[in-house]
Formats: structure tokens, sequence, C-alpha cells
């Protein structure tokens, strides 16, 4: 898994790059000052009346286009990754949440009934992380109440790993989206100042556009981080909202077990 994203995010950075320097090699060695500024006027003439017609979907579609896309396409896949994989712990986590009171209850009441046997049955048919837990504890019955909290302990730090998981990977698209806008945005001063270069004198309308399309690229980066922090935030509260459950509900067990112990 790692591998392949690996592989993904070196794709994705060596076709940014690639698009901007093909770019950068196809634009004229001599560019007309007049003609350039004519050009950008009717571009942005243009590019209003398709704004209002197309709507926000039409406008983001040349942002998108005007930013380059490159470095916007890589921001992209910032978006899409880290989405998809931001989307998978949430529905993950919302599958491990137990009702640790009801399972509380169903466990003493087994064990009150047909013993750690019938405890542990209710328990295998539990999905979650808690009901793991209790599992791994009661099957070391036999061998002891302190032997049963280090189980539960040792356990409970493996499925906080598995709880965890991925986390890693929403944190590295936060950070790396961003970056690329910023060096997207690098690019594109550079390529301004080459256009400045090419005309041999420095026109309001050259320098703007450039710049505007420059600082696309970090604007859409930062929108990116945005969205997915937001993502990240929420999925670590619904870890802690678990982890606290099987600290809380794991006292509880030992409890009942110690209870159950002394008959």
């Amino acid at each position: 898994m790692k591998k392949v994203f690996a592989i993904l995010i070196l794709g994705v950075l060596t076709l940014g790059i690639t698009l901007n320097l093909a770019a950068q090699e196809a634009a004229p060695v001599k560019v007309d000052s007049a003609q350039v500024d004519s050009a950008a006027t009717a571009s942005e003439e243009a590019v209003a009346p398709a704004e209002a017609e197309g709507g926000i979907h039409k406008a983001l579609k040349i942002k998108f286009i005007e930013g380059g896309a490159g470095f916007m396409a890589t921001v992209a896949f910032c978006l899409i990754f880290g989405l998809a994989l931001a989307i998978e712990r949430i529905l993950y986590l919302s599958l491990a949440s137990t009702n640790t009171k009801k399972l509380l209850e169903e466990i003493e009441a087994a064990i009150e009934k047909g013993g750690v046997s019938a405890a542990m049955e209710v328990c295998r048919n539990t999905r979650g992380p808690v009901a793991s837990i209790f599992f791994q504890g009661l099957s070391r019955y036999d061998e002891g109440v302190d032997v049963v909290e280090k189980t539960v302990t040792s356990y409970g730090s493996v499925q906080l790993g598995l709880l965890e998981k991925n986390l890693s990977w929403i944190t590295l698209f936060i950070a790396l989206a961003p970056m690329l806008g910023f060096l997207g945005t690098v690019v594109g001063m550079i390529q301004a100042f080459d256009k400045i270069q090419q005309v041999g004198d420095i026109s309001a309308t050259v320098v703007a556009g450039g710049i505007k399309v420059a600082l696309l690229t970090t604007v859409f980066g930062l929108i990116v981080a945005i969205i997915l922090q937001i993502f990240y935030n929420y999925i670590l509260s619904l870890v802690d909202k678990i982890v606290n459950d099987m600290e809380d509900s794991s006292i509880s067990l030992l409890d009942i077990v110690v209870k159950y112990a002394k008959k």
C-alpha cells in the first residue's frame, strides 16, 4: 500500500514538472507588447461572460486551466487521494464504534449463566475493537486476573494502531498540497518575468496577468489543505471517542472478571 502511494506521488510530481517545462519551451522567443496587451484584454473579456453563463463549475474549470494544468493537477490528486483515505477512515471508525454499556451488560449476564466461554461467544458475535479486546482478555482468564489485565492493555495498543491507520498519509497530503501550490506560484512568477524580459518593457497587463495565474496554484493548494485538515480533525475526534470507550470499558471488564473470580 505504501509503495503504491509513493509511486503515485512520484508520478504526479513528474507529470506536473514535465507539463510546466513543456509549456516554457513552447513559449515564443519574441513577443510584441501591444499584441500581449490586446490578447490579455481579449482573454479577460471572454472569461467574464463564460463564467456568468456556465456557473461556478465553468468558472472553476477556467481557473484550473489558467493556473497551469501541471501543478493544478498535482494539487487535485492530493485532494482526491486525501479525501479517499479520509472517507475510508470515517467509514471504518463508524463501524468500529460499539455500545460498550450494552456489551458489558451482556458479558456480565453471559458469565453468570454460562461462564467465561459464554461471555467470549458474546464478544465473538459483536463487531468493533472493544469486543475484540474483551475476547482476547477473557481468553486468558484461566491464567489469572493480572494476565487478563496485561492482555487487555497490550491488545488495546494493537487496536489503536488499526484505528490510526493511514492517518499519516492524510497529513502528508495536507502538507503537500500547499507546498505544490507554492512551487507552482514560483514557477509562474518566473514565467511572468520571462515574458517581461522578452517584451523588453514592463507592462501592467503582463505583470498582473502573470501574477494572477501564478497565485491560483497557491489558492487551490491552501483550499485543499483546509478541506483535508477539517476531515483529519474529525477523524481524530472519532478515534479519541473510541479510545476513551476502550479504556473505560476495559476497567469495567476487569471489575467483572475480579467479581466472577471471587465466586
